[in-house]
């Protein structure tokens, strides 16, 4: 496959963060089972590793499974925790080549996650802890309010014990008290396969990010997909809520 060239105009998004829909959608409309769609995800998920690394990205966020995806069918949340193991065992020493650091973010503690998973999880984490070209993180069993309120819990026990003072917690609190707290905030946020919502997706951490839809569905979804995804990033003018002239806007902006 060709690489991707270089858009130099504007410097790439330091980080990027994925919602990697329309797996189900992609096997339905070739009447294959929803678990095939998922497969065939892997294929674009590693293109875009390859993709992100040739465009100078520096942390790479993919969903891979939420907090309230725990509800779907049991025989496909099954699928989904096996995969899982395999991809982490066939793949974990293709990232590490890559000298892409792999880290996790969700909650690891619930009991419904399957020790091997666990198990693979930590050694992939501990094979790339040194790796400094990319930094990607794996969203799973994540839920952004779910983050919100751990981190809430977290201070008050500081709180409780005389730690904390409630009059000092302020953003940088709970940002640190998130789950990755050394995470930049994602300067842009893609989902594909045409759905325009959030999904619990990193409610703290994209407050100000680009979003970015765009009807692909996961399978099909390729660097060079993501190479247009942000160039359009790049064709935007990030404000922080303040206005064309650098003074503030009511609201969003």
């Amino acid at each position: 496959m060709a690489e991707v060239a270089h858009l130099d105009s504007v410097a790439p998004p330091r980080h990027v963060a994925i919602i990697m829909d329309g797996n189900g959608r992609w096997a339905n409309a070739r009447g294959l089972h929803r678990t095939q769609g998922h497969a065939a995800g892997e294929p674009a998920l590693f293109d875009v590793v390859h993709g992100a690394l040739d465009l100078g990205i520096e942390w790479l966020t993919v969903y891979t499974f939420s907090t309230e995806n725990w509800s779907r069918d049991e025989y496909e949340v099954s699928f989904l925790m096996d995969f899982n193991v395999d991809l982490l065992e066939r793949r974990r020493n293709e990232l590490d080549d890559l000298g892409v650091r792999v880290k996790f973010m969700g909650d690891l503690s619930d009991e419904r996650i399957p020790p091997v998973l666990l198990e693979r999880i930590a050694d992939a984490e501990e094979l790339t802890k040194d790796n400094t070209r990319m930094t990607m993180v794996f969203a799973f069993n994540y839920g952004g309010r779910t983050e919100i309120i751990d981190a809430v819990r977290a201070i008050a026990e500081k709180v409780a014990a005389g730690a904390v003072e409630p009059a000092a917690i302020d953003a940088h609190t709970l940002a640190g008290h998130l789950y990755l707290p050394d995470m930049p905030d994602p300067d842009l946020v893609i989902r594909t396969s045409g759905e325009q919502r959030t999904s619990n997706y990193l409610l703290w951490e994209a407050a100000y990010s680009e979003y970015v839809f765009t009807p692909v569905l996961w399978p099909d979804f390729d660097r060079h997909e993501l190479a247009r995804c942000v160039q359009e990033y790049q064709e935007r003018e990030r404000r922080f809520g303040g206005a064309i002239d650098g003074s503030l806007e009511g609201g969003g902006g």
